[in-house]
Parts: C-alpha cells; sequence; structure tokens
C-alpha cells in the first residue's frame, strides 16, 4: 500500500511506526518513502542503499540538510501503535513514536509539500543508526557521495521534546581487564581469582563523580559507568579473566583523543582496550543561520546528552542541532510514546522557519 504523503504529520507516523524497521530490516520503509517521493517535480530523489535523499534546487543563498533515521531498536509487544491519554494529553504509543518515526513523519509531510522554500533543502532518510558507526547509513552515504553533505545548517529530528538541543555529548567504550590462574574452587589458594582482582575497578567507578561542563552556554552532562562485566568458566572453577565494560560519555569541549586519555589515567595499571569512540559536537549556536532557526521556533536551547548523528555534520563544519518531537527518556522504552501536541508544533514551527515566514 502507498505512503500517503497527504495525510496529517500524526497519520504518517502511525504508518511508519506499524512498518518495523528494526535496523537492518529497513529495505521495506526504505521502498516505501523512495516510492512516495520519486515523480515529484521540485524534489530529485537518490537511494544508496537503504538511505533515500531528496534534495530542492531553487537557486537559493543558503542549503539546510535535515535528516532522520528510519531504523528503530527491537520490538518488544510494543506494536502496532495506538493512541492513549496519560493525564488528559493525547499520545501516539509504539516503538520507533519516539526514536524517531514521529520526526521522520514532519520530514516526509514537509518534504512534499514545501515547494517553494525560502531555503534549498537536502532532506535525507537513512538506516541502521541503532547500531555500530560502520554500519550507519549517513557513514555510508558521506563516503560514497560527499556532494551531497554540501549544507550550510543541519537539523536532526532526533527527539527533543519539542525543543532545541544543541550539539551532542561524545561517547567512548573501552573494555578494562584483569587476568589470574585458573584453579579448582575446592582449591583456591591455588589459583588467582580475576573477578576478585576487578573489585578496584567497580571501586574506582562508584567513587567517580562525573563532571558538569559548560559549552558555549550549555551545560553538558559527563558520565562514566559499568555497562558489562563477564568472567568465569564454570561453577567450580577458579576464573582466569574478567572483562568490565564501561561507557564514558564526554562533553563535546574534549575530543575523542582526550575522553580515551582520560579513561586510561581512570583505570591505570589495568589492562584497557577503547572498542570504540565518536566524538560529540559543539552547540553550533554561534552561527547566524542557526540563530534565526532558534528565534523563528521560540526555543530555548538546551544540550543534548546523548549521542546523536549531529556529530557528523559538525565534523564536516557544519553546525547542527537536534528538533523533533518525543521526550527522549522514552526512547527505547517500552512504554515509548510521543504527545499528539508536540508532532504538531514541531511540524509549525519547521514549516514557518522553512517558508522564511
Amino acid at each position: 500500500m502507498p505512503l500517503d504523503l497527504t495525510a496529517s504529520s500524526l497519520d504518517i507516523a502511525r504508518t511508519i511506526c506499524d512498518i518495523p524497521s528494526v535496523s537492518g530490516e529497513e529495505a521495506p520503509l526504505a521502498d516505501l518513502i523512495e516510492q512516495a517521493l520519486r515523480g515529484r517535480d521540485h524534489l530529485e530523489v537518490i537511494r544508496e542503499g537503504n538511505t533515500i535523499v531528496a534534495r530542492t534546487d531553487l537557486g537559493r543563498s543558503q542549503r539546510v540538510a535535515i535528516a532522520g533515521h528510519i531504523d528503530t531498536v527491537p520490538i518488544n509487544d510494543n506494536l502496532p501503535t495506538r493512541d492513549i491519554e496519560v493525564d488528559g494529553e493525547a499520545f501516539l504509543w509504539g516503538r520507533g513514536t519516539v526514536d524517531m518515526k514521529a520526526g521522520v513523519a514532519v520530514q516526509l509531510k514537509l518534504a512534499a509539500e514545501l515547494v517553494d522554500p525560502a531555503v534549498d533543502i537536502t532532506w535525507m532518510w537513512y538506516d541502521n543508526e541503532e547500531v555500530e558507526a560502520a554500519r550507519n547509513g549517513l557513514t555510508l552515504l558521506a563516503a560514497r557521495r560527499p556532494d551531497l553533505f554540501q549544507a550550510d545548517f543541519a537539523i536532526l529530528g532526533e527527539p527533543s521534546d519539542g525543543e532545541v538541543e544543541g550539539g551532542c555529548n561524545g561517547t567512548l567504550r573501552a573494555v578494562v581487564r584483569t587476568s589470574g590462574v585458573r584453579a579448582h574452587a575446592a582449591r583456591a589458594w591455588i589459583g588467582e581469582n580475576a573477578i576478585h582482582a576487578a573489585a578496584p575497578i567497580l571501586a574506582r567507578l562508584a567513587e567517580y563523580r562525573p563532571r558538569e561542563v559548560s559549552v558555549e552556554g550549555l551545560d553538558y552532562r559527563e558520565g562514566l559507568n559499568a555497562v558489562r562485566i563477564s568472567g568465569g568458566v564454570a561453577g567450580n572453577v577458579i576464573p582466569d579473566a574478567c572483562e568490565v565494560e564501561v561507557n564514558y560519555r564526554f562533553a563535546p569541549s574534549k575530543s575523542a583523543a582526550d575522553a580515551e586519555a582520560h579513561v586510561r589515567n581512570v583505570f591505570a595499571g589495568f589492562d584497557v582496550e577503547i572498542t570504540d569512540a565518536s566524538d560529540g559536537a559543539r552547540p553550533g549556536l554561534d552561527a547566524p543561520i542557526a540563530q534565526q532557526f532558534v528565534a523563528a521556533v521560540g526555543a530555548v536551547p538546551r544540550p543534548k546528552y546523548g549521542w546523536t548523528d549531529v556529530a557528523r555534520f559538525s565534523a564536516m563544519g557544519i553546525p547542527a542541532v537536534n528538533y523533533g518531537p518525543g521526550d527522549p527518556h522514552l526512547a527505547h522504552h517500552d512504554e515509548e510514546r510521543v504527545a499528539v501536541a508536540q508532532i504538531e508544533s514541531t511540524e509549525r514551527g519547521l514549516r514557518s522557519w522553512l517558508r522564511g515566514a
């Protein structure tokens, strides 16, 4: 069944949420998006894998990139969507409503309808955002078609409670290891227990006091936490190895190299392997076009604590912000739900600014 972009943003959100698109399984939804946009005279439509790009070419003096990912985390008995009411407010409930198909729905609605915007627009809908960076649709698109990333400003439709969230924290993952000697548990004194040896690692994490760092007027909260621990081979064997995986969320004033140095310092004396690291993004709100956008939508900018693809645009020298419907605290939650009023207000704000009203 074709995707009807003449419907309301709410109905579009309901439709695309009810099409499962867990990371790696986005093709059916990508097909519908491509079909719904092709043949529109004001858009050039390009497909790379399961990433869809639609561009205007009106000769405007400025170009804005507006992007949203079409994948979700796994479904957990929270589809199909349904309309619910919480404390008298209307919500659309279900997987993907917050992260981030409501934002995608707004973008699709506007892409179809804005034939004469005040700026040229490059719309991007991409796959595999919720998994490792090597599979991320924007990463792959940037490698294959860097020309598509020419823009003066970028907006990610990530959930931001309908407000503007500038930049984002960086993220780093590391594995901290201990080693020991295997022995029979009945003769533990013969071995060396690698799990016991991990106690100082957990103590350092428990005692760690994360910082709040001000960057260009926004206060970013850092965090260093254990996210996984593993060790042991059998119920009667003293373990000879233990791994503690840690995740460091760091302010965008730090580079990934700075973050690595900090983590290695915290765990000095232990074997530390950095497994993944992504720089954050500075707010970018000093750019005149960003200031115009914030004023037009009537927002008070806030920091983005989680990592988002604004960092990819920032790394290319393009100021970028997060602006989308949905409470970020409900992203990936089994009770994921988006306020209908936020879908409507985000559409109004973005439509007004893009029209130059």
